[in-house]
């Protein structure tokens, strides 16, 4: 039977993971590397540099806290960060439906500038496609980047005890785009995370010499960015429930729903994994920098069925976290 695509496909997911290595692996990926980072790292002229490159299709194109364009530049960016790269050059591609407002185009330009003059990133090139109404829900963005990557920074293979460190509290762009998508009805404060996460890789500077790997919990939210990460690593992942910062709004809208937070995606946080016993010295210097005074040790590595995440619940017990499966929420990013 010739299998369809289905939206659960983009919800980052197990259905993800399937596509990208059923289809996508098969005929892209060099055969020599079974790893899926979110940036390439290569060298260039005594250089290290990342290259990243990814689409957005979120719905509402403007939502709490961000639109689609600070959402894909702050994207591109965090995905360099992972690879401890600070933004250097960005494209920028649109995908634009005929009738789109001029005026909501040019408030999605400006957010996408002020991100990147935060940031000191620059969009260098770009492309613009008008198609007919209704093919393509208004807009669509692609960005590419490269940065170039901290001489502190090489990603390493983890071990038992090594700790795990969330930037801040999980779940709100997830959340926040629930709230305008389906006007819930629900009074609140409550914005998007998005936000650049390139200061993480300037203001840890020599400290980054304690940090193994880093990855930005978008699709799937730190659930499934955690399942991949302990797949990889061949280890599992201990979380304790009562340190992981989620705020209450959050909780209150996932309630309603019968949505576990841990599934809703973070689009300005950032999972650390640090050396064992270096935790609590780098999450101090990482509650210093702006947008990460929440940050907390979620968890650590631990011996086990390799690659199973579990959690410590508040009452004592046990329960095992699996990744994504089905459908959750489309057109998050």
């Amino acid at each position: 039977m010739d299998e369809k695509i289905r939206l659960s496909h983009g919800d980052g997911g197990a259905d993800t993971q399937r596509l990208i290595r059923n289809v996508f692996y098969q005929y892209f990926n060099d055969s020599s590397s079974n790893a899926m980072p979110d940036s390439f790292v290569f060298e260039a002229r005594q250089s290290k540099l990342a290259y990243t490159t990814d689409s957005f299709v979120v719905k509402p194109l403007l939502f709490r806290g961000g639109n689609i364009g600070k959402l894909a530049i702050c994207g591109t960016i965090n995905d360099l960060a992972t690879a401890g790269a600070i933004p250097l050059f960005l494209s920028a591609g649109f995908i634009i439906e005929e009738g789109f407002s001029i005026e909501k185009l040019q408030l999605i330009a400006k957010s996408m500038r002020d991100v990147c003059e935060q940031t000191r990133a620059k969009i260098v090139t770009g492309d613009t496609k008008i198609v007919e109404r209704g093919s393509a829900d208004g807009l669509f963005i692609n960005t590419s980047g490269i940065g170039l990557v901290s001489e502190f920074y090489t990603a390493r293979q983890a071990e038992q005890g090594d700790e795990i460190i969330i930037t801040g509290g999980i779940a709100e762009h997830g959340a926040s785009i629930l709230l305008d998508r389906y006007d819930l009805g629900i009074e609140t404060e409550l914005e998007s995370d998005c936000a650049p996460m390139c200061c993480l890789i300037n203001d840890l500077g020599e400290n980054l010499k304690q940090v193994k790997l880093m990855k930005d919990p978008t699709r799937g939210g730190i659930a499934t960015a955690l399942n991949e990460i302990a797949l990889e690593q061949r280890l599992d992942v201990e979380l304790d429930e009562q340190s992981i910062p989620v705020k209450s709004e959050v909780h209150a809208i996932s309630d309603i729903l019968g949505i576990d937070p841990l599934y809703l995606a973070c689009e300005g946080r950032m999972l650390i994994v640090v050396e064992k016993g270096c935790g609590e010295k780098v999450l101090r210097l990482i509650e210093a920098i702006d947008n990460c005074s929440k940050a907390q040790i979620i968890g650590r590595f631990a011996l086990g069925h390799h690659g199973m995440v579990y959690m410590k619940t508040f009452i004592g017990g046990k329960r095992i976290i699996p990744m994504l499966e089905g459908q959750m929420l489309p057109r998050i990013c």
